[in-house]
């Protein structure tokens, strides 16, 4: 069931056999935040009160459409030093934007041996649905990213940039990567995401897709208008929203839409 998250001592601590993760928690000095938008969405409230503890691999931000999951996943990208555009870290697509009021005072939490070895080695990657080919486009022909990506559907070109550039360790935030893919084409992100798992990287990811919640493992947070709770994967309004519909299409519909068909529906 899904638990309310009061602070960073109720969450659970990651198995030992489990990869590192970069960034332990992300936090808000409570002085640095001010009383506008976004702090007065539920889920950076929490986070501004409470913090945010990731204790595995792979992260799940769920939620409705205004639930915060993409403003936190882009306050977590500038915090980190990815463009918020997107595309690797080290590399930006255009000028550099102004950081957002959450990305000013957003703070990542990681171990002095996290810190040197993002120095050293580490890698990362902030995938944004909704600017993501703009930047695809712009980042044709480097290395990882392919030469033909003008030539590739949305859907195609996010699959060759995640065999080309999800391939080293470091914190990779994904902002509804689903989009534009098909249900076979998303089974491929999801063995992409278990793999950079087990190779020591950090995957932070909002979405919509229970088949992308479902990887075995991963660590759910549901964001609702309560603030932040951990969740399990049978849990998800989501979930049960497609459960519904799919059991009973024809009854779903006929809910929606209305038990008369109108004039227009016959």
């Amino acid at each position: 069931m899904a638990r309310r998250l009061a602070g960073h001592a109720e969450v659970s601590h990651r198995p030992a056999n489990i990869p590192h993760v970069y960034v332990t928690a992300i936090r808000v000095l409570p002085e640095l935040a001010d009383r506008g938008w976004p702090f007065t969405i539920p889920a950076v409230a929490h986070v501004v009160r409470d913090g945010l503890r990731f204790s595995r691999p792979v992260t799940f931000l769920v939620g409705p459409n205004g639930a915060g999951k993409s403003t936190l996943i882009e306050a977590m990208a500038e915090a980190y030093g990815v463009d918020v555009r997107g595309g690797h870290a080290g590399r930006r697509y255009a000028s550099p934007l102004p950081r957002s009021r959450l990305g000013t005072v957003l703070r990542l939490e990681m171990s002095e041996e996290q810190r040197a070895e993002r120095g050293r080695r580490g890698r990362g990657f902030f995938l944004r649905a909704e600017t993501a080919l703009g930047v695809l486009e712009f980042m044709n022909g480097l290395p990882g990213y392919g030469d033909d990506l003008d030539k590739k559907s949305h859907g195609e070109s996010f699959l060759q940039v995640f065999d080309g550039r999800f391939v080293d360790s470091g914190l990779y935030l994904l902002d509804e990567p689903e989009s534009g893919l098909s249900f076979t084409s998303t089974l491929q992100l999801v063995i992409v995401l278990d793999r950079l798992a087990a190779e020591g990287a950090q995957v932070v990811c909002a979405t919509h897709s229970p088949l992308l919640t479902a990887l075995p493992g991963a660590e759910i947070f549901q964001l609702t208008a309560e603030g932040i709770v951990a969740a399990s994967w049978g849990d998800l309004g989501v979930v049960e929203e497609w459960r519904s519909f799919l059991l009973a299409p024809e009854t779903f519909m006929r809910h929606l839409l209305g038990a008369e068909p109108g004039p227009d529906r016959r």
